[in-house]
């Protein structure tokens, strides 16, 4: 069982939102960041500000939480973010710490 995680970017003025799924978080972020993926939505938009995310024990849980944000409205986002980061904080540094293991790789 490889484990998930479901997250929400946005960009430094929290104007846009983007919901993903992966089984190593600090990796993507870091492409995210990177920009990895130039023509992505993620990189078009500067959306590389981790402000939410929950781990699941497998991968599928993770995807089937992402499909069920994408179809929420930004409402919904917007209380979920509030909810465990009302500052909107950066997570990544955090999760670098909680997950660190898969940042080489």
């Amino acid at each position: 069982m490889k484990p998930g995680f479901a997250y929400l970017l946005t960009n430094k003025n929290n104007t846009t939102l983007y919901v993903g799924s992966t089984s190593r978080l600090v990796q993507r972020i870091k492409q995210h960041k990177e920009k990895f993926f130039p023509k992505s939505f993620s990189a078009q938009y500067n959306l590389n500000k981790l402000v939410y995310f929950e781990a699941f024990q497998m991968i599928g849980d993770a995807v089937g939480r992402e499909q069920q944000l994408k179809a929420g409205n930004r409402a919904k986002k917007v209380a979920l973010i509030n909810g465990a980061n009302p500052e909107w904080l950066d997570l990544y540094e955090e999760v670098k710490q909680l997950f660190g293991s898969d940042a080489e790789e």
